[in-house]
Order: C-alpha cells, then structure tokens, then sequence
C-alpha cells in the first residue's frame, strides 16, 4: 500500500510520529514529510534517523491552510497527528486548542482534497468520547469534521482511529512518576480510584495501519486497550525503582478529569460492531454510500460502554507491559 508512495505526517515530530515513521520505512515508501512546528524537534529527528532520504521535513503549522495545500502537493497517504494534547493546556488556552484541533483539522480535510489525497488517517482520543473538557471536546469535533468529510464531492477516504494513553509519549505519566520517585520520593495521584487505557506505542501504531489498510471511509476505529488503575502503576514503577519511603499523595481530581475514560459511550454502542480481537468499529450515522452494506455481516457490540473502569490490570499485568516497553 506505502511502496513508493508519498505520505505526509502532521505532528510526526512526537512520540507518535517517531514510532509511525520508523514503521512506515519498513513499507518502501517513496517519500515521508514530516510537517510540524518545531524546528528543533525536526533537527533531532533527521539525526536520529541518520539523515535518512527519504524523509523531508518541513516547518508549518496547520493552522495555515495556504501553506498546508501547498505542502500536500504529490501525496498520497495523510496521518494526521498534530494536535495541542495536554488537558490543562487546552482548558487554559481554549481558544488556541480550537485553532489547532478543529479549524487546523479542517484545513487538513481542505489540503487533502485539494490534492486528491487517497486516504486521510486521524488519530483520536478517548477523552473524545463523552467529553468533559475542551481537549476531549475538540478531539470530538474533529473526529466529526474527518466522518462528515466523507460526504462530500471528493475521493478521498477519510478514517480515524481513537485509543487511550500510549505509554512513554512526551509528557507521559509514566516520566512524570519515575522523575517524582526519583527526585521528590513522591508521587501525586489525582484519585486513588483513577483508571486509564494504556498501549505501548509500537502497538499502537501497528493497530494504527491495520486500520489504515482495512478501512472504507467513514469509520471510527476503537482499540481494544488493557486498563489499570493509575495508583497500581506508580506502586508498580516504585517497586521496580528500588528506592525507598516513596510516598503517595492524593492530590484530588484536576478541571476536566475524569475517574474512568471511555472508548466507547453507550450512545455510540448502537452504531457499533464488533470487528475483531483488536478492533471495535462506530459506523457514521450520516448515510454513506457502501459502508453498511461492507459491515452487514458483522455483529453489534453487546456492550453498554467501554470504559477503563472494568477487567484492570493487576499489578504483575502492568509490570509485565512495562517491561515489554522498555520502562522498568
């Protein structure tokens, strides 16, 4: 599907864009730009792949819709990862949140049909299911904008994917904790009931091309995640820190936080089958040509929700995933 095509990345200086980039070389592609803002993060990426190529990186941000069309030009495959993340950051500054996550998506969409684009992946959230802060808010909207863009005069295919917290990605709990153990021998959890999703990023992005290879347009593919409780993960990585008297200190719940996340609300359940062993999927409820007809075969979801509340990792589970990420 990647040999000797041209694919564009938005944000593909993250973590995300390091782990997708480095999967997509082993595809053969033909050309992977790498659009984001900052210069410095691109200069260490070019030198942590060795000056690879085939990879171009260029400065822009996708708030610019102009310079985003003409960056587009020639391409193929669009991964769409750009987005301002962190729940403060976006509560503080909505308006910069919106920019970037609803209006920048948008010039996406505009970009991608201006130049015929094949297929426009957009990686989600689950703080985009039900939200209840303006970052899950404006994920939402931009998962409606990229389903909706299927619906217009294009040929382009439009897809996203939602998942949980990916372990080890900029700002991750996962870094906050070791430095607290390690500096403060404390760690702040917000509530000692807390839950989250979690995958490894390498995972992620594997599940990120299944859906980019099996997808038609127009739907929302759901990871299957495992959960935990976010104090039996810094009991875990105090453990294997080997220091001693590490505290825990309840914090209290942050503006916007939720006690357990949703991949799935029980409004969305109805529109949803069962894919596999990997994957839920959210059929649009706008019509669209051929999409139900290619699911007809597939059954609905029996659940209400999914939530990071139920079937939690015990405390050997996650030492065991933090392991196989190379955290512990």
């Amino acid at each position: 599907m990647f040999k000797n095509k041209t694919i564009f990345v938005t944000g593909g200086t993250g973590s995300w864009g390091h782990e997708l980039v480095k999967q997509l070389l082993s595809y053969e592609p033909k050309e992977i730009r790498i659009f984001s803002r900052n210069e410095t993060s691109q200069f260490s990426m070019k030198q942590e792949f060795d000056n690879n190529p085939k990879l171009k990186f260029l400065i822009g941000d996708i708030k610019e819709k102009d310079p985003l069309i003409e960056a587009c030009h020639s391409v193929d495959y669009l991964f769409h990862l750009a987005a301002l993340k962190h729940v403060p950051v976006c509560e503080d500054q909505p308006t910069e949140a919106l920019k970037t996550n609803v209006i920048g998506t948008q010039n996406v969409i505009e970009a991608a049909q201006k130049n015929n684009i094949k297929k426009v992946i957009y990686i989600s959230t689950d703080k985009a299911s039900d939200p209840s802060n303006f970052y899950g808010l404006s994920k939402a909207m931009g998962e409606r904008l990229i389903i909706h863009a299927n619906t217009l005069n294009t040929n382009t295919r439009f897809v996203c994917v939602r998942g949980g917290n990916v372990l080890g990605t900029n700002g991750s709990v996962i870094h906050v904790f070791k430095k607290n153990i390690r500096e403060k021998k404390k760690v702040g959890i917000t509530d000692l009931n807390m839950t989250r999703f979690f995958l490894t990023v390498e995972d992620a992005i594997k599940l990120v091309f299944k859906a980019t290879f099996e997808s038609v347009g127009g739907e929302i593919f759901v990871m299957k995640m495992p959960a935990c409780r976010i104090v039996d993960l810094a009991k875990v990585l105090i453990k294997a820190s080997n220091e001693k008297n590490v505290d825990i200190e309840v914090l209290g719940v942050r503006p916007g936080e939720k006690i357990h996340e949703l991949l799935l609300t029980k409004y969305e359940s109805s529109t949803t089958i069962v894919y596999d062993q990997e994957y839920f999927v959210i059929l649009p409820s706008v019509n669209m040509n051929g999409i139900k007809e290619h699911y007809a075969n597939y059954k609905f979801v029996t659940l209400e929700d999914y939530n990071s509340g139920t079937n939690l990792l015990n405390e050997d589970e996650i030492n065991e995933m933090l392991m196989k990420g190379g955290f512990i």
